[in-house]
């Protein structure tokens, strides 16, 4: 409070003074009250706890283990019978002998100063968390999202998988395909259909990203390399984190939510093919998706949506035209929404791809 009291005097200010004392200056005006309470009550000179309060700062504690009593830990710890056993195992060991040298956190605090607390056995060290994969499309053929999902049989334990991959900018499903197996082989022939289909080409100058999941067909080579052909960039979701790859889960639950979902399991692969064929078909042309202000994927994606929104503004202009007293607000907003993005970041000036 001396320095604090002597540079105030000199013309700083109070705030300036504690961002030198790495601070805040909160934090300085309750340490003022508390040494003048203390000055009135005819405390001592240290003042209530004086000295240096900032955090990780030098401190005095009167009851801590001597050097002896720290090397006596040490050396217990580093005994056969318990070089490889924890303390919470030492301790009531000892205790069992009728010795007391520390508790259970003074031994961990003691083996972690000398860097004696590792991992033991199998067990893997804490992993750094992978960053949150962003990305970002405002067009048509810019970022895909595939997965795949099961489709139940009449055979208990056979299952049918169902391949999808949507453009994440305008949602229409450019590929889809049903398979007697989970395989890479059969994911690279479909993205390859469908980047024929589409046209994608290697020489595009902005490359098509393919955002998927962790699952082992995802990460395949088989997969990579054909990819690497074609000119995609592979992206994934976070390991565990369902809301990294939200649209194909979202067209999941679509799909098999919808009414003409089968109540039985699929008889046969055909029939299964024949409600997968009706359902894109349903989805891509009649579906009016509410995240494109309910206009079809297949209107978006061949770049109608605009006019389309554009006629609905002007029949709702003239709507109020005809009836002010009916609208408190502006019209409604049927602008398409230009970006779109897989983990938008908070403030998108600034955001990049990851």
């Amino acid at each position: 409070m001396e320095i604090l009291d002597g540079a105030v005097a000199a013309g700083a200010t109070a705030g300036r003074v504690a961002e030198r004392m790495a601070i805040s200056l909160r934090t300085l005006q309750r340490w003022r009250r508390q040494f003048a309470a203390h000055d009135a009550s005819g405390g001592g000179a240290d003042g209530g706890g004086g000295g240096d309060r900032r955090k990780g700062s030098a401190r005095h504690v009167p009851h801590r283990l001597s050097e002896q009593e720290r090397e006596r830990i040490l050396a217990v710890c580093n005994q056969p019978r318990y070089a490889s056993l924890p303390p919470a195992q030492i301790v009531p060991d000892l205790a069992d002998q009728g010795e007391y040298l520390a508790s259970e956190s003074s031994f961990y605090r003691v083996l972690h100063a000398h860097q004696q607390v590792q991992r033991r056995g199998r067990a893997r060290p804490p992993q750094e968390p992978r960053p949150v994969p962003r990305r970002r499309a405002d067009g048509p053929n810019q970022l895909w999202s595939w997965d795949i999902t099961y489709l139940p049989t009449s055979v208990r334990g056979v299952w049918l998988y169902l391949y999808l991959v949507v453009d994440v900018w305008s949602r229409k499903i450019v590929a889809w395909d049903i398979a007697e197996r989970e395989e890479a082989q059969v994911a690279a022939d479909l993205i390859s259909r469908a980047c024929i289909r589409e046209r994608i080409s290697k020489q595009r100058q902005r490359r098509l990203v393919l955002h998927a999941d962790n699952g082992s067909t995802m990460r395949a080579a088989t997969l990579e390399v054909r990819l690497e052909e074609l000119g995609v960039l592979r992206s994934f979701s976070r390991p565990r984190v369902s809301n990294d790859n939200p649209y194909s889960e979202a067209l999941f639950r679509t799909a098999k939510y919808r009414p003409n979902y089968p109540s039985r399991p699929f008889a046969s692969k055909e029939e299964a093919c024949q409600w997968a064929a009706a359902f894109v078909d349903w989805y891509v042309h009649q579906h009016r998706h509410s995240a494109i202000r309910f206009v079809t994927p297949q209107q978006r994606h061949s770049g109608q949506a605009d006019a389309i929104c554009q006629e609905r503004t002007l029949v709702y202009e003239q709507a109020r035209q005809r009836h002010p007293r009916r609208w408190s607000r502006s019209v409604r907003c049927w602008r398409q929404p230009a970006v779109v993005w897989i983990n938008e970041p908070p403030d998108d000036t600034t955001a990049k791809e990851e």
